[in-house]
């Protein structure tokens, strides 16, 4: 398996306590419905019991707050993805992409504050891709070494085939989250595994049947 480094993006460290709970306090307003643009800071600083001194001496801004509080979740979906290698199979792949929905649906309400967000600021679109090009490279390196090692087929281009299953999988993960309850997550994650292992990294060498 390649040697991958993971890069922390917004790497801040431990939360100290005023952190925290600042960020505990954003993500409950999220999941509570609250839309982020017009999320108010002060609004924000009640729900911590904070002053706003307070939230200015830890964050820039509001931008600054959602990178951060998005920070945990990507790294979180990162790590359990990356934890997988072929040799563990299909199956292996299926639990790996299990613990992502849950992390998925742990921070849906994140995952739409970045999506509204990122329509309007660079920082966040920026943050937002630089995730995303990070698991793309991932998953692009571990590909040319399943080809190398001839256990992936020797035609499969793995950028365009990463560029599809990544970027395709992680819509299919948001629409899943919003439009399903967690009783289907196990066969959602299967479904998305199967087609990771046959379609791309055991795909059949002949392809006219």
């Amino acid at each position: 398996m390649p040697s991958i480094t993971r890069r922390r993006t917004a790497n801040v460290g431990r939360p100290t306590s005023a952190e925290a709970d600042i960020l505990a306090a954003t993500q409950r307003l999220l999941i509570n419905g609250a839309n982020f643009t017009e999320l108010g800071v002060q609004q924000i600083c009640t729900e911590a019991g904070v002053a706003r001194s307070t939230f200015y001496s830890h964050f820039r801004d509001k931008v600054d707050l959602l990178v951060r509080l998005a920070a945990a979740f990507t790294a979180s979906s990162f790590d359990f993805a990356s934890a997988w290698a072929p040799s563990d199979g299909v199956e292996g792949l299926a639990d790996a992409f299990l613990h992502v929905v849950k992390v998925y649906r742990e921070h849906a309400a994140v995952r739409r504050a970045l999506a509204e967000v990122a329509t309007y600021d660079a920082t966040v679109r920026d943050f937002w891709s630089a995730e995303l090009d990070q698991f793309t490279d991932w998953t692009i390196a571990l590909l040319r070494a399943e080809q190398e090692a001839g256990r992936a087929p020797a035609d499969l281009d793995p950028v365009s085939a990463t560029r599809v299953i990544v970027m395709g999988g992680e819509r299919a993960l948001v629409a899943h989250v919003t439009a399903e309850d967690s009783g289907s997550d196990a066969a959602f994650a299967r479904e998305l595994a199967l087609t990771w292992w046959y379609g791309v990294y055991r795909r059949p060498a002949d392809h006219s049947r």
